[in-house]
């Protein structure tokens, strides 16, 4: 008998044909019918009251069941603190007045914004400091009940008073309401110092003192400013103060600091800093560098960090501090607000004489002329004229001796001839010498000149780039004084120039240029004629006449165009002082006279330091002749 083979395509057919006749089946059921009896509806409407009662209690018992698995979740993960976790709330707290807005988290109890008014970044938008995550403050520690708690991840409840014309924010983190732990800021009306108290109460039996209890406050520092090589490499350090002297850290750098005060991240013209009553002990403090590729536009300059442990004081937290989210300005920090902070130290107006020029002479100068000026550009050059007049009796002193030195320098040339070859430099030199004091002339009074306007240079190099007042102000084409002006945008970059071109350091060049040619014939006169075996300086002085130009050229093209602003009026003055001294004041005759009436008197006694130097010079003298017989 043959074997029946199964059918596939029949069964697709059974298939199809089952499910059509379900169709059907389905489609053209009868309504049920619709009747108006009284005890019917009821009951209709009974069952559906009836099962929708069902639907709700079974809803609400899954909601309370999750409520309940997620209450002892956070009772085993946060112990006594599980509580405020469960009746917390997410939200914010704005803490705002004239100059600063702080933007506070009920999540960790931190600053989540902080917005400096006022003020906007190179390409006019809000400054913050503190945005997008960018900020963590955490305090670490353990329980008696060996758990270990970060508040960051902890949310506190937040109370907002008013003390007088004060904002309070309190934020509390509780096991109950007499035990807590509690974040208070208090702002002042225009303050930028916020005040900023951590306590706890009750929590002896809570924290754990045996285990350490660690603050940990990291910043990423935004960028604020045009010129990021600017900003990142030369202004933005970490400051802090400890052992009542204030000092700082560059990026890369981790130290280990005791008796600290405060900690200030300064970013060029913008700090945040945490200042405490209580100085911390064994803080670690650590600044990094985030800049990989200056080429690429980057977000975050540096990293700073804090890590540093807190001390309990019978069994409780009691630390006072105060934040600072604002500009690095000098005038600001010895303002009365700031009184006994040191933070105008944070300022960089360089170390020794060129910072005390700076506190004492040219802020003074400059507040002054800003109270009478409103144009930036030209309370630069108006203090510009007022430096270089006081620095012109240096000026007059160095075109003096160079006006000695010419009238002897034929003297000088005839003693040359005179006592000629190496065998007779040392007699050579102390004729040279004796001529010199008998017309009342020294090489180093040319020189001290010179080196007396050297301190000057090197306090404005510090001033101008750093004063937040010149930030953002424009003069002539220049739209930020506090940084380079660029005429023309290069297609492509050049090493150590740039791929801008700022025309204030070109017209401070083409100043130096001519400051220097005219200054070449100056420097000639003070030299002495160049002696056999001694190199002729005057060679040197002709290259430094276009190299120095051309390396303020580079330099300068990339720093503050006030600072470029500077150097080129004051060359023009310095070149316009010169050329008054020179046909005006000095009278080379008078002088030849003077010096030849000096030459008649008796010479003064010699002082014991000439008189060692010539004692000297007769024993090497001495010994040059011996050694000459031996040959």
């Amino acid at each position: 008998m043959e074997q029946k083979k199964f059918d596939f395509n029949s069964f697709i057919g059974m298939i199809l044909l089952g499910g059509i006749i379900l169709w059907w089946m389905n489609t053209n059921s009868p309504e049920p019918e619709i009747t108006t009896d009284t005890n019917t509806t009821q009951i209709v409407d009974s069952t559906n009251a009836i099962n929708n009662t069902t639907t709700s209690t079974t809803v609400n018992e899954t909601a309370f069941e999750n409520d309940s698995i997620k209450q002892l979740a956070l009772k085993n993960k946060l112990g006594a603190f599980a509580q405020s976790a469960i009746s917390a709330t997410e939200g914010v707290t704005v803490l705002e007045n004239e100059v600063v807005k702080l933007t506070i988290d009920n999540k960790g109890g931190q600053i989540k914004e902080a917005l400096i008014k006022n003020f906007k970044t190179y390409d006019s938008l809000p400054l913050y400091m503190i945005k997008d995550n960018n900020a963590s403050f955490n305090i670490n520690f353990g329980t008696t009940d060996n758990r270990i708690l970060n508040t960051k991840d902890l949310f506190f409840q937040p109370t907002v008073t008013k003390n007088g014309e004060n904002q309070v924010v309190s934020l509390k983190l509780k096991v109950s309401e007499t035990q807590f732990l509690e974040y208070r800021y208090e702002m002042k009306p225009k303050h930028y110092l916020v005040n900023f108290s951590i306590r706890s109460q009750g929590l002896g039996n809570v924290i754990n003192s045996s285990n350490p209890i660690n603050l940990d406050w990291t910043l990423d520092g935004y960028r604020h400013e045009k010129s990021l090589k600017t900003e990142n490499t030369m202004y933005s350090y970490y400051y802090y103060k400890a052992d009542d002297e204030v000092d700082y850290i560059n990026a890369g750098k981790s130290e280990v600091i005791n008796d600290l005060d405060w900690v200030a991240y300064k970013q060029h013209f913008f700090a945040s800093s945490l200042l405490s009553d209580k100085p911390f002990n064994n803080a670690t403090i650590t600044s990094t560098d985030l800049v990989k590729n200056e080429e690429i536009d980057t977000v975050f300059t540096k990293r700073f960090e804090l890590k540093t442990p807190l001390e309990l004081s019978n069994g409780e937290l009691n630390y006072n501090m105060k934040w600072f989210y604002g500009p690095n300005d000098y005038n600001l920090f010895k303002s009365k607000q700031f009184e006994g902070t040191d933070l105008a130290d944070s300022s960089d107006l360089g170390w020794g004489i060129f910072g005390f020029l700076n506190r004492t002479i040219f802020y003074p100068v400059f507040n002054f002329l800003k109270g009478f000026l409103g144009n930036y550009g030209l309370i630069i050059i108006l203090m510009t004229i007022v430096v270089r007049l006081i620095m012109s009796p240096l000026v007059y002193k160095s075109y003096l001796s160079s006006a000695k030195m010419k009238v002897i320098r034929p003297e000088l040339t005839a003693l040359n001839e005179k006592y000629p070859g190496k065998e007779n430099a040392m007699k050579r030199q102390q004729e040279t010498m004796a001529i010199q004091r008998k017309a009342g002339v020294s090489m180093m009074s040319g020189c001290i000149p010179a080196l007396l306007q050297m301190p000057v240079f090197f306090a404005l190099f510090k001033f101008f780039p750093t004063n937040i007042a010149l930030r953002q102000e424009n003069f002539l084409w220049a739209n930020d004084l506090s940084s380079y002006d660029t005429i023309f945008k290069l297609p492509f970059k050049i090493p150590f120039y740039g791929d801008h071109v700022s025309l204030f350091p070109i017209l401070a060049s083409v100043a130096i240029f001519f400051y220097m040619k005219m200054n070449q014939s100056q420097q000639a006169n003070m030299q002495a004629p160049p002696q056999e075996g001694m190199p002729d300086m005057s060679k040197m002085m002709k290259y430094m006449i276009y190299f120095s130009p051309i390396m303020m050229l580079f330099f300068f093209n990339n720093y503050a165009s006030s600072l470029s602003l500077y150097y080129f009026v004051s060359n023009l003055l310095t070149i316009a002082i010169m050329l008054v001294i020179k046909n005006f004041v000095i009278d080379e005759d008078k002088i030849h006279a003077q010096i030849e009436e000096n030459k008649k008197r008796p010479e003064k006694k010699k002082s014991k330091f000439r008189e060692r130097i010539d004692s000297a010079m007769k024993q090497a003298q001495e010994q040059q002749a011996q050694q000459k017989k031996r040959k």
